[in-house]
């Protein structure tokens, strides 16, 4: 079963007459639909094309393709370079062409949507796209689904880590909503959280114009800046301690150790989170079977939960809670154990690995849920910073139209520098839990990217 945002591809063989194969080729680069293979090995000696384009001494970045066999000597005359390197990318495919009698063939990817379109423009050439069952033990490349720019501004979090495998869930929403709400708890000033939206409406407006990327990110800055705004509001920080905002529910600075509960309950609501999509990635990976052994599956979940409703248990002095708490954990341990065994081969030296695993296990937990107290940590860093800005400000005002100038002065200059700075911290660490705490468990490996090949027509003059 394929999820809404991920594509699904299948294994597809591109025949053509031989006489035509060229044409079927450029058919499908053309359309850039097709990622089909390459050789593992060596690859072979060039054709005509490739040797021009090494004898040219140059590799263009952007190869284009002409309808018909073009004329090498006249594109060499012309210093047309960029139809020698797509035309060398044909012999490229055209030689590794596995041929029978008066058909040849090449193995390659699709995305199943894009079929019948490509299918009905290879039927002009003889050839055709057929479909493949899918080799045993091999994933095929991923292919997200488009879903606008909110999400592909989101997308960035994860693509930055890796590519999603085939089988797994795409986590951006996840990944969006836990780095917006980690950067703005860490982040949390009211008047910095403006300057982030205002950003990010120039950047939706194409301003600076110079970059096209920067562009891209708006969504991504406009969130955080939302966020920024709320939890300011919660701490009652708005340039800092001004007064301008009431504190709605803790001010950082005179309670840190209510907001360092908050900010690891909120680390362990994210693993939790991050523990249910992994339990999803690892049933759609292995089945039922890896789904409930994994230290990232059921095993590791239930250690997560069983140990949170010790814990629970003991600081509200319920003996029921602990001790069911304590029976969730012993049988998440044990199916852990199990896993790691059957991992390590068995035997004697396998039941030692397990006990080595099932330690880590547990330190890990520990350690990754307490790594969530740094968004307390960074948020104190933001207040105090903002309440040092303040008080040189407030000190200087009042003794004078000279120190009202310097005191202004330098709440301009403080606000610059603890925003500059503490957006540069919050970003980093956030993007840093992100990645270490979250995505550690979400996968457990690397989907391979689809990276069709695509090379432009060469319009006819």
């Amino acid at each position: 079963m394929r999820l809404p945002d991920t594509v699904r591809m299948r294994r597809v063989a591109l025949a053509a007459p031989r006489d035509d194969l060229r044409a079927a080729l450029v058919t499908v680069a053309v359309a850039g639909t097709v990622q089909l293979d390459r050789p593992a090995e060596n690859p072979a000696a060039p054709g005509p094309a490739g040797a021009l384009l090494r004898r040219l001494h140059t590799n263009p970045t952007e190869p284009a393709l002409t309808a018909e066999p073009p004329d090498l000597a006249e594109l060499e005359r012309s210093d047309r370079a960029d139809l020698v390197a797509g035309e060398a990318q044909v012999e490229e495919y055209a030689e590794i062409a596995v041929r029978h009698g008066e058909v040849a063939a090449l193995t390659g990817w699709s995305p199943e949507p894009d079929l019948p379109a490509l299918s009905e423009r290879l039927a002009g050439h003889g050839a055709a796209l057929v479909p493949l069952p899918t080799p045993r033990g091999v994933d095929p490349p991923t292919l997200l689904r488009s879903g606008g720019e909110v999400r592909g501004a989101f997308s960035s979090l994860v693509s930055t880590y890796g590519t999603v495998p085939y089988p797994d869930i795409d986590p951006t929403p996840l990944a969006g909503v836990a780095y917006v709400l980690m950067f703005g708890m860490m982040f949390g000033d009211a008047g910095h959280g403006l300057l982030l939206l205002v950003a990010a409406v120039l950047l939706r407006a194409g301003l600076p114009r110079r970059s096209h990327t920067l562009r891209q990110a708006w969504p991504f800055v406009g969130a955080a800046g939302l966020a920024a705004i709320v939890f300011g509001a919660l701490y009652g920080e708005f340039f800092g301690p001004t007064g301008v905002l009431p504190v709605l529910w803790v001010a950082p600075l005179d309670d840190p150790v209510r907001l360092l509960t908050a900010a690891v309950a909120v680390g362990a609501v994210l693993l939790a989170a991050a523990y249910g999509v992994a339990v999803v990635n690892r049933w759609r990976e292995g089945g039922p079977r890896l789904a409930m052994y994994a230290s990232s599956g059921v095993a590791g979940l239930a250690v997560f939960l069983g140990l949170g409703a010790v814990a629970g248990g003991l600081y509200l002095r319920s003996g029921l809670l602990a001790g069911a708490g304590g029976v969730v954990a012993a049988a998440g341990l044990f199916l852990a154990a199990v896993g790691f065994h059957a991992e390590a081969g068995g035997g004697a030296s396998g039941a030692v690995q397990a006990g080595v695993e099932l330690f880590d296990t547990v330190i890990r937990l520990g350690s990754n849920l307490f790594s969530f107290a740094r968004l307390a940590a960074f948020g104190l860093t933001h207040a105090a910073l903002g309440w040092l800005v303040w008080s040189g400000t407030t000190g200087l005002l009042g003794s004078g139209w000279l120190a009202a100038v310097a005191g202004v002065a330098v709440f301009v200059a403080g606000n610059v520098l603890a925003f500059a700075l503490e957006a540069l911290v919050a970003g980093i660490q956030a993007l840093r839990l992100e990645f270490y705490e979250l995505f550690s468990r979400i996968f457990t490996g690397e989907g391979e990217p689809f990276r069709p090949w695509h090379l432009p027509l060469e319009e006819e003059t």
